[in-house]
């Protein structure tokens, strides 16, 4: 599913409120003018790199997040033992390009990691990530032992009270949460709010104790991601969140950042609506994140900005 894709009358929704694509205006509905800083950025049309420099530039820059001297953490999915095109996992180039940015911006240490579903050292190496992130100048944090979480509480959750968070997250100064967007059996959609089940180390009570609810519960974790960037170059529309061929991908050339995680994630789930119907009520983490008063799913209240490249 390429470009030609774009150009079919469908309901994009990513952005604020309902825009039907057309040939030659794929965003029909202009930014609007606001004051202050970008809240949100949707870009799409180009490659990952491409897509990122164009959007992060829209939000004022990578050094508006990461200051000299920062110890920083990129989070991107790496779950699964997967080749990036199954779109299982975030794009390996837009790792990289958010790695080698943190550091040009003075970050001292850029670190790397998933706690990851698939054997870990099979998911670093056939996801593309680990050689990506190294050759960016990242260093890459082990996450298959229970030794490198630390306890952690979350007053504000209602089901989950506590969580082991990964040392990492715990050390740094600031991180970059980096998802891909995809469909998932359990939590219907992966984006956001969803990857921050790779940060801790018990998952398996989230399953069992409402999930929905414990996604949205870690989110009210008090050391937030400064900047949610949501990778949607690949888009797995069916049987996540590993998949099964590549026939499950479309590649739709878009990516989504934004500071209000939210927002993010409420954008995202509309773009995917583009390729798969998936109701935000199905995804009630986002709606009960909201109600936590995380952030918004009223677009229409945040300044947004969209790209065509």
């Amino acid at each position: 599913m390429e470009r030609r894709n774009f150009l079919k009358s469908a309901l994009l929704g990513g952005i604020a409120g309902a825009v039907q694509l057309k040939p030659g205006n794929i965003f029909a509905s202009e930014s609007k003018e606001a004051q202050g800083e970008t809240d949100l950025v949707a870009v799409m049309g180009g490659d990952p790199v491409t897509m990122y420099k164009r959007g992060i530039a829209s939000m004022g820059g990578i050094s508006r997040f990461v200051k000299k001297g920062n110890k920083v953490v990129v989070k991107p999915n790496i779950g699964w033992d997967k080749k990036p095109e199954f779109a299982a996992n975030t794009n390996p180039e837009l790792v990289a390009a958010i790695v080698k940015d943190c550091l040009s911006a003075g970050a001292t240490e850029v670190v790397v990691f998933d706690h990851t579903c698939d054997e870990w050292q099979a998911c670093y190496n056939n996801s593309g990530i680990e050689a990506a992130a190294k050759a960016a100048g990242a260093r890459v944090a082990f996450a298959h032992d229970e030794k490198y979480f630390k306890e952690v509480s979350l007053p504000k959750g209602l089901r989950l009270k506590s969580a082991k968070i990964h040392e990492s997250i715990i050390d740094c100064d600031v991180w970059i949460n980096v998802p891909v967007l995809k469909n998932h059996g359990g939590a219907k959609m992966t984006i956001s709010m969803k990857n921050f089940m790779g940060i801790v180390w018990d998952r398996r009570y989230w399953h069992a104790n409402d999930l929905q609810q414990c996604i949205a519960d870690c989110s009210t974790y008090s050391k937030m991601p400064v900047l949610n960037i949501v990778d949607a170059y690949r888009v797995m529309t069916q049987n996540g969140p590993k998949g099964k061929t590549t026939e499950d991908v479309v590649t739709a050339k878009a990516l989504f950042m934004s500071t209000d995680i939210v927002a993010v994630d409420t954008a995202a789930l509309r773009f995917f609506n583009q390729f798969k119907e998936m109701r935000i009520e199905d995804v009630s983490h986002i709606q009960k994140a909201e109600k936590a008063k995380i952030g918004t799913t009223n677009l229409d209240t945040i300044k947004v900005e969209r790209i065509k490249i």
